[in-house]
């Protein structure tokens, strides 16, 4: 029975969306987002597993299939190498700054691929929920959780599927020059956290992303110096990254403002599963051997992006992993 309503789950999600269920599910999202954003400050804050709620996952489906099909006319493929079932490692290049398209459609995709019952989380800059807290509580809801190790451990021990982008913040604002380059910037917490829950890493890349914005140069270190001058941080807030982008609806962006992505036609792929030649506790304490797996997955995942920019642009790129 449960197999009979998955099936038909999924294969509602791949039936074209009418404009009424198109609207609905847009409102639905308008009064999900107005509900989370005045609701106790206490609640959905990125702490708990247990705030994920399949229903409103299904609410936002109808909506986001449109923006997939007719608005970012997405091709993806690869999605033969996740297991159906148990607990996965999935590492993303992020792109296309806080709109993050590439994101939202492959989680749109997991879902068509799994239904919303499967459990799957993804790890979210703590600073959003400073910020967009409406927009963040919403997203808790979907899956969102604290990037905290302890939260990856707990949702791994479930069996869950966990996302994760280590390059944060640098990696979905890195300048458009960049754009076709894996940019992890050193982060290797979570070869640590694959090692000691010895589970598999597949990676997510996705081509075309990156290009819904133009991101021409990052002053942010420009502005720390100014900051240890004396210049306050405007609101009191460090912001990490302070990108200037051309890009909707700003066309210049100074700062790491919300945009509306450009309407640039996506290619996410889903690779082959990296495995590496041992696990445990003690693996992931040796310095040397984390740093050669971290190399491994930057070095596999660069070089699945040059094959990816290829096709779709008839030209490789040999770019390394910072």
């Amino acid at each position: 029975m449960i197999n009979r309503v998955l099936s038909r789950q999924l294969m509602n999600y791949r039936q074209p969306q009418t404009l009424v269920s198109v609207i609905s599910s847009a409102l639905g999202i308008g009064e999900q987002y107005f509900k989370a954003k005045w609701s106790n400050a206490n609640s959905f804050t990125g702490w708990s597993l247990d705030d994920r709620n399949p229903q409103i996952i299904e609410k936002l489906m109808p909506f986001f299939g449109w923006v997939y099909q007719d608005y970012f006319r997405v091709q993806t493929d690869g999605w033969e190498h996740i297991p159906k079932t148990g607990k996965v490692l999935l590492i993303g290049s992020h792109n296309g700054g806080l709109a993050a398209p590439d994101t939202v459609m492959m989680t749109y995709d997991w879902f068509r691929q799994f239904g919303t019952d499967r459990l799957a989380y993804a790890l979210m800059e703590p600073k959003i929920w400073q910020v967009l807290p409406g927009l963040a509580r919403l997203a808790t809801q979907v899956g969102a959780i604290q990037p905290h190790p302890d939260m990856v451990r707990a949702a791994l021990d479930r069996d869950a599927a966990v996302l994760i982008y280590p390059g944060g913040a640098l990696d979905v604002f890195r300048p458009h020059k960049k754009r076709n380059k894996i940019y992890f910037h050193g982060h290797q917490g979570f070869i640590k956290l694959a090692l000691q829950k010895e589970v598999p890493i597949i990676p997510f890349i996705s081509h075309g992303a990156h290009s819904t914005l133009i991101v021409l140069a990052d002053i942010y270190p420009q502005l720390q110096q100014l900051h240890k001058l004396g210049m306050p941080w405007l609101w009191g807030f460090d912001p990490g990254v302070f990108p200037i982008y051309l890009g909707l609806p700003w066309v210049v962006g100074i700062g790491p403002l919300p945009n509306i992505p450009l309407p640039i036609k996506l290619h996410t792929r889903v690779c082959q599963a990296i495995v590496f030649e041992r696990y445990g506790e003690s693996a992931s304490r040796d310095r040397q051997y984390v740093a050669r797996c971290y190399r491994q997955v930057c070095q596999q995942m660069q070089q699945e992006l040059d094959r990816l920019v290829e096709e779709e642009e008839g030209s490789g790129f040999k770019l390394c992993c910072l």
